[in-house]
């Protein structure tokens, strides 16, 4: 039987209070097993944001418990959860996220110097960029500056950011939206070859057509789960 890695029961998040009170989102139970393949879509104000924030912890739900990899997080101290964000989870982002002034093999480095619960030497921290950056086809441009690769390029640099340190989940936030169809078609697939390796995979998106990239596809409207469907076979190739 298949473990699960997320278990969330009740989630509720509010903004504000009283008449000015926005309830992003209201209820939401979901389940999400270890190896799997997962969309997040909506329309804008469904509350897919917000539910990502709180899966990356960087938000705390209003209510209701989050429980990733067998450990309570809902009510973590801001500190704690920073530690639970660098072990555990990997980020991938529509706008890749680098430091412009470092090298990609330097940014891949710095989930792995803030890394206070298994603190590595500079050496082992630059040999696991460098696996890292091999592992998503960059060995050869592993000192090569932002502003000198392209926009595919700079995402395969953030994916390797986001699996330096083996984290239990990669949530990817549109990790197509600045790139050119081939170069989306290129990260896709290789968000599927990590996915058959074993990475548990979360992407949000409001782009329909990648919705066929995942296994599962959950639906929210109004901060509310309205679907929760599974592909039969994933695809691969175009968008």
């Amino acid at each position: 039987m298949a473990e699960n890695l997320i278990e969330i029961k009740e989630l509720t998040k509010v903004y504000g209070m009283g008449d000015v009170a926005v309830h992003a989102l209201r209820g939401v139970n979901l389940q999400v097993e270890r190896g799997e393949f997962v969309t997040i879509m909506g329309p804008s104000g469904s509350g897919k944001s917000t539910l990502m924030n709180i899966l990356g912890c960087l938000d705390r739900p209003t209510s209701g418990t989050y429980v990733l990899d067998r450990e309570d997080v809902s009510d973590l101290s801001k500190n704690k959860l920073a530690g639970i964000r660098n072990r555990q989870i990997g980020f991938v982002f529509q706008s890749y996220n680098l430091l412009p002034r470092l090298t990609a093999v330097k940014n891949v480095m710095l989930p792995l110097l803030y890394n206070g619960h298994q603190p590595l030497s500079d050496a082992e921290c630059y040999e696991r960029a460098i696996a890292a950056l091999e592992s998503v086809g960059l060995g050869d441009r592993v000192h090569h500056r932002p502003t000198e690769l392209s926009g595919g390029q700079q995402q395969r640099v953030a994916i390797a950011r986001a699996l330096v340190n083996n984290p239990s989940i990669m949530l990817a936030d549109e990790p197509t939206g600045n790139l050119d169809t081939k170069s989306s078609e290129e990260i896709l697939d290789l968000l599927h070859q990590l996915h058959d390796q074993g990475a548990t995979i979360v992407m949000v998106t409001h782009e329909p057509g990648l919705a066929n990239h995942a296994e599962r596809v959950i639906y929210l409207r109004d901060g509310q789960i309205v679907s929760d469907e599974r592909n039969g076979k994933r695809r691969r190739g175009k968008i």
